[in-house]
């Protein structure tokens, strides 16, 4: 039943919002660690900055803790969260000439 109301709730997101939209509302209510909430909490907590200042290395880091955020550390980054963040690092710099050029 509640993969039916999911699935109900995920589908009238869609319809009503874009899915940048929709991403922007995940990151400012997700969890980054303990107590840490939202996008702007994480970037100052683990990095000292805003998330405009965040560089593509602290964004793919933050990236890679998203599914276990009390158990991993984007500012201190196991060999998990390293190897991961290259991976998107990796493909962001397909996607964006600019980031080519750094990586």
């Amino acid at each position: 039943m509640r993969k039916l109301k999911e699935a109900v709730l995920a589908w009238r997101l869609e319809r009503e919002l874009t899915k940048k939209r929709i991403l922007e509302i995940y990151l400012n209510v997700a969890e980054w660690g303990d107590g840490v909430f939202g996008i702007a909490a994480a970037a100052r907590r683990h990095f000292g900055t805003t998330p405009a200042a965040l560089s593509p290395e602290q964004a793919a880091r933050l990236a890679v803790v998203l599914p276990s955020p009390l158990k991993m550390d984007p500012a201190h980054p196991s060999r998990y969260v390293q190897q991961r963040s290259r991976i998107i690092l990796q493909r962001m710099a397909r996607r964006d000439p600019a980031l080519r050029e750094t990586h």
